[in-house]
């Protein structure tokens, strides 16, 4: 009987499915339908195009400045709306501007509906408000198109929507406009902007009247109204293109939003309602934009409805996916289960007669791959707010603290993934207003409260204080809006994951302000949580690493396998060997093999794919010492819809089966595998199949079908794809496999096609995974776990050869190696919780053409296009089909083939810099005869032909057309200018090799990089005859003659800061920033404390034997606009050095690139996938980053295509090696290249990819003396080898036609795509290269432009007037003496980098290098400083600040002492020891000097310390991170993850619970005691007390000091586990004795 109603079941879903396909009735199956409720469920009618999310996700980001004012105990004032304001113009400099210098980037405001300003002046709306009230009115804020006539078709489309959904039209308004004070692009885009007034229409029965539509009813029917008159403005022009021609900025009966692209101080002038003294409100959000790109589109200007979002969304791909997965599941249109219109809503009554008058065809996706990350992060806010959670509520699902604990978050967390990356937003649904921050923390909110009731929290503490100046400055009157100092009662600060929130119809004396405690404690007492929480079948796996149904393979059955899935010997002896240790493998010297789509070998498909990172608009994270705030838990099963209102609404009771379990690892062992598919009723499908009756195409058809069928007809919760009896058939002939990544990707985008993929969750069983790479594409592309059978059967193995209980341990190892690559993956992107990246796909294909992406990567970036299903299929097939996996089975007795990938090999892959290669190269450069020398050059690149293809532009020939000769060959020195080597840094490089590279480029006029690691002083000193002994011994080149320089003109500042002293910057002709790294962009890495000895410290400003961890890139440029402030502070420091920033190629680089010349760089650098010379993860080596190529011609078209060409040069570098080289990269766009790995072959560098062991042979990457002394360290040779590549792009360029390299930049019209021919493999003649040839129009200066100036009003510096002062003033130049006589009123927007210029001239004047007093220079402030308050100020100089400041205080300070102090007028209420008085990231690389704080400091505090000593009240999360030497203490509450990375230094916190503050440790390398009373350690706690009193006249100071003994005891010594013995901070007792504080 059951088999009868199956195949009945089955008939009938064909039928309908038949049915719904070829008649489009538009109906499909409910999922009830198998459950005896056998019912049609009208289809969704919106498309999510998820094939389209690129189209705006990779071209659309920007940052800001934003916050909000709001009054706690009165009704609305005019003050919010002033204070807003003026809060807003002084944040202009988190905004940016277009190419025309005037149109910004966009500014809004998001506030209360003023509706007695507007009744003014329309009668319709004042009749209504008398008649009605305002609780019955909705108000929309309008863009129609600039086109009148258009524009009246938007005005009938927009009354049509409001009369189909239930609303009558009361009132039309123009809304009041000056577009004279916008800038030209922003005018010639401008819309018309007007208003329309709507309220219930009069139908419907008495009954339905009496009750009519306000509060949340009609905020649901405005959502629907809004929602269909996009749908019907597409359906009016008949494309998705032209939507924002009619775009509803603000659709709501409670707020507005005014928004424009303009600069902060336009929006106003703009805008005339907002100077209206009537406009007044409790509450107001502003906003600030800093796009990545200038092509305007008014729509992206924030606020948008629900929030203003400053950051990005690491994993919106994910995100959008998950979204339109939830929206085909549901079966109908989310907004309208969200409005009540599909479930049991409580409104129902009310709302019936709207829901019922919205078509849900006509109302569109609610989430648009088309649109930005922060207009999708709204759409959702708005969608899961109207389905009846508060805003508040909402935006802790979508942005949950780290670890979050209680029954919300535990009910949630399977239900929405989260929304991850650094985001601060600021929100307001009328009722409430409220900020929130992501669990990192990675944006700043600071806040303050006043007496009276008023509340103003931004982005920088002093906005809505300093436009108190900005008003006196601007007018005549003295009226202020603001309160006085005295008035404030707190100064708060967001940190990571939490909130703050405003009631607004709270009107108690005590007002409604809500910390982040009360908020999490107001979520948590609410018990529908835990009543819906009880009804939700959940469990826990614990993952098992039982090794017994792996050791059972005999190695000959595993090498037949193992070549069948496409492994080679390297994988076995590199991977997996490294993999049982619990590490995954490390390499060196980057990845000079060809792309996989331009190999003679086949690969894997994952090896098509590469990894993308966050660099600019979004940091990464540290895995390793932020790890807290990661997790690779995830969810299994069904997981339900986070949109259904109804969550605590009871469960069937018959349901009792386990819905949802968690793991926490997607690595799985076959035990594992099976408790799952016990649980969830799992299934598991075959993806083998005969290739003789079926191909590769109609097998993915029918493993989708099987798929679907199995979770609609048979119920499957859990999906396995298995590919492990594929060879255990008797008849093996024309048996394949559907790649594992191309099934999970096929099956992943079908379910949720056909609705169906939160019912299920796919894993896969799988023998083609072995890496960590491997690992991420599977769970990117939907996989929510993952069994690599036959790397555990290898591991068990190789466990097994050392002892009998080894196979369980290497199985452990190998998924702790698995998961740490994982974490590392996901945080190189700046994500968090693998949920968020699970199906984010976050990658770029290189070499895969549209069927593959269509069918199972869809939404891929795929910019050359690729390999067919067919071409997969040809791989798949030469796997099964090897020596190897034949022979083993024939003979017992074969081998996996060694392809050679990783190293070079005779007979396998060829590499770009293979040891034949670098021999031939040393062989030019070594010849003394010159003709000898070109034609030995001629044979290297001759034999690097014979390679090629090893990148794209070896597929780019010059058109025959293009073939001008000169007679008159370019300037070959004008080509060296042009040149420069590669950031390699003193430490990783040894001595001899750094220098002889330097001195070489400045030879010839070139310029060599620092690299990290500071750099020696006498190396910007001459050589002379008589230092060449003294100084220069350890250079054995005879070349090296008098007048020669090892000075990097280039000057390098990584996240590390190593060696950043304030001399360091202010002598460099260029400065580099550092963001990311080809070999490994997104990750960080660390010299070894063996590699520090007393050299090598003192460069670095630290001290030896300490282990120096360069974290990756996220302490002072967590987002563009931080990148602006860096830039900012180099260019204070020294205003006459370029600033270059180095990126890494990816798609989207092009977008990046608008943003970094919009932040005011000199130079773009674009590295590409292929270069680095240092150690880094092999997986990170051959799988992260993309060809130079794509970056260069992206960067290049985008900066023209946006006006910004011609304000920055473009520089690339990886793989460069030949003139040809150069050449092709020019005429892409690149200006100047950068040679790495091929400079270092010149100096001696043989290849032996040993970097990492500090085992160099020949002396280049070593800092063991014994090798060094085998280094070469003959500059002529790097001489050499640059004009021999110089005299080749003169040839070339002659042949073209060109007279220099300036001239060819750009030329794409020069190049072709090679035709196929025989020394192309069959694979690569599938691209397209036509993405690298699109014409931009540019004409290269032929010497670079001069330096950009400060991105400030007039490109002044505050200090410059101090700085023309000092040194008019000085006659002598040999002493100065300064003191300000009063202080000086500073603000946040004009006054950055307060002394960091005067720091600068005085670093460059060698009279005052050294002052001769601590206080020769003593500045005084007051009022809110700007980001980085004495940033690199150096020894001699006191800078005094009562007030507060924002980020990045003492940013490299060289030894000056900051005092920062509240000011002298407080109120009684105010806790100077409670609150926060300077921001995130003080003290980030700070080498010496002092800081005392009288107040709180944000998050990172002391990253990166390596000398300075302060004392602050208390502290946020990450103290000391990193910290390498110094003392920092801290006399209150810290937070938690306390000396992450700290490898030096000491710290003393102060705490009653010491159990409270060790779990605040990072015990991994830390540990803490207590100091006895005449220690070391307590005589420096005390001291530091003493002056902290003195400067601060802290209370909390006074207080300890005065009961000194007992205090001690309260303090907590923190420091390195290996520091324990070191004397100079010993806690035992000294005869020092201690004396007493006997007054205040």
């Amino acid at each position: 009987k059951l088999q009868q109603d199956r195949a009945l079941d089955m008939l009938l879903f064909v039928l309908l499915l038949f049915i719904s396909n070829e008649c489009s009735f538009g109906w499909q199956l409910g999922t009830g339908f198998l459950k005896g409720k056998r019912h049609l469920v009208k289809r969704n009618g919106a498309r999510y195009d998820l094939s389209e999310v690129e189209r705006c996700l990779a071209t659309e980001r920007d940052a800001c400045g934003t916050g909000f004012v709001a009054e706690t105990k009165s009704e609305g004032t005019r003050r919010v709306m002033e204070l807003a304001l003026r809060a807003c113009e002084c944040v202009e400099h988190r905004g940016a501007c277009g190419a025309d210098g005037r149109s910004g980037d966009g500014a809004g405001i998001l506030t209360e509906i003023p509706f007695l300003l507007y009744a003014a002046d329309t009668p319709g709306l004042a009749r209504a408000l008398e008649t009605r009230g305002k609780d019955h009115l909705g108000c929309l804020m309008l863009f129609l198109p600039p086109e009148e006539s258009r524009a009246t078709i938007a005005r009938k489309v927009i009354e049509e929507c409001a009369e189909g959904a239930g609303f009558q039209v009361v009132a039309w308004r123009q809304t009041p406009v000056n577009p004279e004070v916008l800038g030209p692009t922003a005018k010639e885009s401008m819309p018309k902007i007007e208003q329309v007034f709507v309220m219930r229409a009069d139908i419907g029965s008495v009954a339905q009247k009496d009750k009519p539509w306000r509060g949340r009813v009609l905020e649901r029917a405005l959502y629907l109204l809004r929602r269909s008159i996009r749908g019907a403005w597409i359906r009016a022009v008949g494309s998705i293109k032209n939507e924002d021609d009619c775009y509803v900025a603000s659709c709501s009966s409670k707020s507005v939003v005014y928004k424009a692209m303009c600069q902060s101080k336009t929006l106003r002038q703009f805008y005339q309602d907002l100077d209206d003294t009537r406009f007044q409100a409790r509450f107001c959000i502003y906003h600030r934009r800093f796009s990545t790109n200038t092509l305007p589109r008014w729509s992206l200007a924030q606020p948008f409805r629900l929030l203003a979002h400053n950051g990005e969304i690491n994993t919106i791909r994910g995100n959008v996916n998950w979204m339109a997965a939830r929206a085909k599941a549901a079966g109908d249109d989310l907004g309208l289960i969200a409005a009540g219109c599909r479930t049991g809503s409580p409104d129902d009554d009310v709302a019936a007669e709207a829901c019922a008058l919205v078509d849900s065809f006509a109302l569109g996706p609610v989430v648009d791959a088309g649109k930005s990350d922060s207009a999708n992060l709204d759409a959702t806010c708005e969608l899961y707010t109207r389905a009846g959670r508060s805003i508040v509520e909402t935006t802790c699902i979508l942005m949950p603290p780290a670890n979050a604990v209680g029954s919300f978050y535990e009910l949630h967390a399977p239900l929405s993934e989260t929304w991850d990356g650094p985001a601060g937003v600021v929100f307001s649904d009328g009722k409430v207003v409220g900020a929130r921050l992501d669990r990192n923390g990675l944006r700043p909110a600071r806040y303050s409260l006043y007496e009276d009731g008023l509340v103003c929290l931004s982005s920088e503490t002093g906005s809505v204080a300093d436009s108190v100046l900005l008003e006196k400055r601007q007018s005549t009157t003295e009226d202020s809006w603001l309160p006085p100092d005295s008035n404030i009662v707190h100064k708060g600060r967001l940190g990571p994951g939490e909130s703050v929130v405003v009631d607004l119809h709270r009107k108690t004396k005590a007002g409604g302000f809500y910390d982040d405690d009360e908020v999490q404690s107001r979520l948590a007492k609410k018990p529908k949580w835990t009543a819906a929480l009880k009804t939700h079948k959940r469990s826990y796996l614990e993952l098992s690493t039982e090794p017994e149904s792996y050791i059972k393979s005999e190695l000959d059955t595993r090498v037949a396998l193992q070549a069948r899935f496409g492994w080679g010997s390297e994988d076995v002896e590199i991977q997996v060997k490294n993999l049982i240790t619990g590490y995954e493998p490390t390499f060196a010297m980057g990845d000079d093999a060809p792309l996989a789509v331009l190999s003679a070998y086949p690969h894997p498909l994952y090896s098509y794919l590469k990894q993308r990172h966050a660099q600019v608009t979004n940091p990464p994270i540290d895995p390793i010492r932020e790890g807290n705030v990661m997790s690779l838990r995830t969810f299994v099963g069904e997981r339900e819809n986070c949109v259904d209102v109804s969550l605590d609404s009871p469960r069937d009771p018959e349901s009792s089966r386990t819905r949802v379990i968690e793991i926490d690892s997607p690595v799985l062992t076959q035990t594992d595998l099976e408790n799952l598919n016990r649980a969830l009723d799992g299934v598991t499908l075959d993806v083998s199949y005969d290739s003789t009756s079926l191909s590769l195409a109609e097998a993915l058809k029918c493993l989708v079908e099987d798929a679907i069928q199995a979770v609609s007809i048979n119920e499957a919760k859990f999906i396995t794809l298995s590919d492990r009896n594929t060879f255990n058939k008797e008849d093996l002939n024309n048996v394949l496999y559907i790649p594992p990544l191309l099934a999970v990707g096929a099956v992943h985008h079908a379910l949720i096609e056909n609705g169906l993929r939160l019912q299920a969750s796919i894993a896969v069983e799988t023998g083609q995974c072995w890496s960590t790479h491997h690992v991420a594409c599977l769970v990117g592309y939907g996989a929510s776990a993952v069994h690599p059978w036959l790397l555990f059967q290898e591991a068990a193995a190789l466990g097994e050869k050392q002892k009998e209980s080894e196979p369980r341990l290497a199985i452990a190892n190998t998924r702790k190696a698995l998961d740490a690559g994982l974490l590392k993956i996901l945080s190189k992107m700046g994500i968090s919780e693998l949920a968020s990246y699970h199906a984010a796909q976050i990658f770029e294909a290189i070499g895969l053409g549209n069927e593959v992406i269509e069918v199972a990567l869809k939404g891929t970036a795929s910019r050359i296009g690729g390999l067919s299903l067919a071409d997969i299929e040809r791989e798949t097939k030469s796997f099964v089909e090897s020596k190897a996996a034949v022979g083993a089975v024939a003979t017992k007795a074969a081998k996996l083939e060694n392809f050679g990938f990783a190293n070079s090999l005779p007979k396998a892959e060829v590499h770009g810099n293979s040891p034949q290669v670098a021999r031939l190269l040393q062989a030019a450069v070594l010849e003394d005869d010159e003709d000898i020398r070109h034609s030995k050059y001629r044979e290297f690149v001759d034999r690097l032909n014979q390679n090629r293809p090893l990148a794209l532009r070896d597929l780019l020939e010059f058109r025959e057309d293009a073939k001008v000769s000169l007679k008159k060959k370019p300037d070959l020195e004008a080509v060296l200018r042009r040149f420069v080597t590669g950031g390699m840094s003193l430490g990783a490089l040894s001595r001899e090799a750094h220098e002889t590279l330097a001195i070489a480029m400045n030879r010839i006029g070139s310029a060599s990089n620092s690299g990290e690691g500071g750099e020696d002083p006498i190396r910007s000193l001459p050589i002379t005859t008589a230092t060449r002994e003294s100084n220069w011994s350890h250079l054995r080149g005879d070349s090296i003659t008098e007048g020669d320089i090892a000075r990097s003109k280039i000057r390098q500042v990584a996240s590390g800061r190593f060696g950043v002293s304030t001399k360091y910057l202010a002598t460099a002709e260029q400065i580099e920033i550092k963001i990311a790294q080809g070999a490994k962009p997104g990750e960080g890495g660390q010299l070894p404390g063996g590699k520090v000895d007393e050299y090598i410290a003192s460069i670095r400003l630290t001290v030896p034997g300490v282990t120096l961890i360069s974290p990756p890139p996220h302490h002072d440029i967590y987002s563009i606009e931080d990148l602006a402030q860096l830039i900012f502070d180099l260019k204070a420091v020294n205003p006459f050095a370029r600033v270059s920033v180095k990126l890494v190629s990816i798609v989207g680089v092009g977008t990046v690139a608008c943003g970094v010349a919009k932040a005011g760089a000199d130079v773009i650098q674009i590295s590409g996938h292929d270069g680095g010379t240092g150690a880094a993860p092999l997986s990170s080596i051959k799988h992260a980053g993309a060809p130079n190529e794509l970056g260069v011609a992206e960067a290049h078209s985008q900066l023209v295509s946006n006006g910004l060409r011609n304000r920055v040069i473009i520089r690339t570098d990886g793989g460069v090696r030949t003139g040809m080289d150069v050449v092709k990269l020019a005429l892409l766009g690149a200006e100047e290249f950068g040679f790495g790995t091929s400079a270092m072959i010149a100096a001696g560098c043989i290849m032996a990819r040993v970097c990492h062991t500090n085992k160099c042979p020949a002396g280049i990457a070593t800092q063991k003396s014994e090798l060094r002394a085998r280094a070469r360290g003959e500059p002529e040779d790097v001489v050499r080898y640059m004009r021999l590549v110089a005299h080749e792009i003169t040839e070339i360029l002659a042949d073209l036609g060109l007279p220099s390299l300036a001239a060819a930049v750009g030329r794409t019209d020069l190049l072709k795509q090679l035709p196929s021919s025989s020394n192309i493999p069959e694979k690569a003649t599938t691209i397209d290269l036509s993405v690298l040839l699109k014409p931009a129009e540019f004409v290269a200066p032929e010497s670079p432009p001069p330096v950009r100036p400060l991105l400030n009003p007039d490109g002044r510096h505050s200090d410059d007037k101090l700085v023309a002062r000092l040194f008019s003033s000085v006659e002598d130049q040999s002493s100065i003496k300064y003191a300000d006589e009063s202080p000086r009123r500073v603000s946040n927007d004009l006054d950055r980098a307060l002394g960091t210029r005067l720091a600068g001239a005085l670093a460059r004047h060698s009279g005052f290098s050294s002052l001769d007093r601590d206080d020769d220079i003593r500045l005084k402030f007051t009022g809110s400083a700007g980001q980085s308050f004495g940033a690199f100020t150096c020894k001699g100089m006191v800078l005094e600040l009562d007030g507060d400041a924002n980020d990045y205080v003492g940013k490299g300070l060289a030894g000056a002492r900051l005092v920062i102090r509240p000011p002298p007028v407080t109120n009684e209420q105010f806790v100077a020891a409670e609150s926060v008085i300077l921001g995130n990231t003080a003290l980030y690389g700070a080498t010496s000097g002092e800081l005392f704080a009288n107040g709180g400091a944000g998050d990172r505090f002391a990253v990166r310390n390596s000398g300075a000593r302060c004392v602050v009240e208390n502290a946020g999360d990450n103290l000391c991170e990193y910290m390498t030497a110094g003392i920092v203490v801290v006399i209150g509450r810290v937070g938690i993850n306390v000396g992450a990375g700290m490898t030096g230094g000491v710290a003393y916190i102060l705490g009653n619970d010491k159990l409270e503050i060790d779990a605040r440790l990072n015990r991994d390398v830390i540990s803490r005691r207590i100091a006895d009373p005449a220690s070391p350690a307590a005589s420096d706690l005390y001291n530091l007390l003493v002056e902290h009193h003195h400067t601060t006249k802290s209370l909390q100071a006074e207080s300890l000091l005065r009961d000194w003994p007992s205090s001690l005891g309260r303090f907590l010594q923190i420091l390195p586990k290996a520091d324990e013995a070191n004397p100079k901070i010993a806690v035992i007792k000294s005869e020092q004795q201690v004396p007493v504080l006997k007054s205040s």
